[in-house]
């Protein structure tokens, strides 16, 4: 069977202070399962993300800016950080 997201574009929308771990491990995901992933920012260069919100980790260079981007250029969007608080 072929890569699920092959052929779609996400954008993943972060910025300086996004937790590293809710970027990478959800970016590598998609882009395993065939998806074309832009980071998506609100300026060109890199982001600053973070370990446990309080100590700085890798940068990661932003693909494409928001103000240059529409929602007619992507499939669908992530945005890091969102936790869930099901219990069960």
């Amino acid at each position: 069977m072929a890569d699920p997201l092959t052929g779609r574009r996400v954008a993943i929308l972060a910025a300086d202070g996004v937790e590293q771990v809710e970027l990478v491990q959800p970016r590598q995901a998609l882009v395993e399962a065939g998806a074309q992933v832009d980071l998506v920012s609100l300026r060109e260069g890199e982001i600053q993300a973070m370990n446990g919100d309080i100590e700085p980790a890798d940068r990661f260079a932003v693909d494409r800016v928001v103000s240059e981007v529409g929602v007619d250029d992507y499939d669908a969007l992530m945005v890091p950080g969102a936790r869930s608080t099901r219990t069960t």
